[in-house]
């Protein structure tokens, strides 16, 4: 069975190559063209010799995902929903802005974090995605837009999927992504989300990478956090905390933490307080999120609750980001598309 070149980093490229008696540097000759150049066939590869070419056919395959709809919103969001191989579906995110176009990416199908307002882990998590599948979502984001003369700039790893929960097949796809042979997507505009898994955030600290780490906090306190997010029951906001601040020792990058919005639940003066302690001395920035609703008891903030609260974290000293909406008018929540067409292909 043929293996998906879009699996390997470019470390790993070459030692498969060597297994397969090829010359390792062929993995730059192959990254340069299936990255830069969008060769989908060895065919295509001019530098590399026939008998290596027909070898490596016989070999590697080119793999596409399948659109099986997607969505435009007003503000030009566009969200993909990708049919895999095997029948499931994840989505994908285009976001423009004025420094770019972003992609957010999806890392599993389904989820097993089990957060009460999330649609990602309605259904739970079914599997991880394989490495191709995540570069795949990238890339065929990428091909639309260089119809247009632009190109994906950012990532953020935040959709479908708690990312730490499918670690090592998350690292092997941010490597491809930054690879200076490949898309060559700097580090500093990647972005991975993770709800908390603490010994994760330790091992991430330690990559020699400059990628910008967020966390899902959303509840500035232990008792909310058990009620609503259930890895806080394995992981309480002292250990995340202090995960959190190891990693800043190691890396000196500064975190995000990001905080939906969530009416009458975690949007009071008070949730702002604890807040305010809960971050005060470390180096970091709390976005505010609109919240994309998925059922009726999860309602978006007050817009006049959302301005007390930013202006109390202004007036105490946090850097805070009211993160600009996108693709409100769609089914802009993660997870949200998918469990509608799952749904659908239940009834059908």
């Amino acid at each position: 069975m043929k293996k998906s070149i879009f699996a390997f980093s470019r470390e790993k490229l070459s030692q498969d190559l060597i297994n397969q008696d090829e010359k390792p540097f062929r993995s730059v000759q192959i990254f340069e063209w299936i990255y830069r150049k969008k060769a989908r066939s060895f065919l295509e590869m001019s530098n590399v010799a026939k008998k290596s070419q027909e070898k490596l056919e016989a070999l590697y395959s080119f793999d596409q995902l399948e659109v099986e709809t997607w969505q435009e919103s007003a503000d030009g969001t566009k969200k993909f929903l990708f049919r895999l191989a095997d029948g499931n579906f994840i989505e994908t995110v285009l976001m423009h802005f004025n420094y770019g176009d972003s992609v957010c990416i999806s890392t599993q199908v389904g989820c097993n974090m089990g957060c009460a307002f999330c649609a990602s882990g309605i259904n739970k998590r079914k599997r991880n995605l394989t490495v191709d599948e995540m570069v795949l979502q990238v890339l065929s984001i990428d091909e639309r837009l260089r119809e247009e003369n632009k190109r994906v700039s950012h990532i953020v790893i935040m959709g479908i999927g708690e990312p730490f929960d499918n670690y090592d097949n998350v690292i092997d796809f941010i490597q491809i992504m930054n690879d200076n042979k490949g898309l060559e997507i700097g580090a500093r505009h990647i972005t991975l989300s993770t709800c908390g898994i603490v010994p994760k955030i330790k091992e991430f600290a330690l990559l020699p990478l400059q990628i910008n780490l967020a966390i899902s906090l959303h509840f500035p306190t232990n008792e909310q956090r058990n009620k609503y997010m259930p890895i806080n029951h394995a992981y309480p906001l002292e250990e995340l905390f202090s995960a959190i601040r190891f990693y800043y020792e190691k890396t000196n990058r500064r975190i995000t933490f990001e905080y939906i919005l969530m009416d009458s639940i975690n949007d009071s003066l008070e949730d702002a307080g604890n807040l305010v302690k809960l971050v005060r001395g470390l180096n970091c920035y709390v976005n505010l999120i609109p919240m994309n609703s998925t059922k009726p008891e999860w309602r978006r903030s007050l817009q006049e609750k959302t301005d007390a609260f930013y202006d109390y974290l202004m007036k105490n000293n946090v850097s805070v980001t009211l993160r600009k909406e996108q693709g409100h008018d769609i089914d802009a929540a993660c997870g949200q598309l998918r469990i509608k067409r799952e749904t659908q292909k239940w009834q059908d």
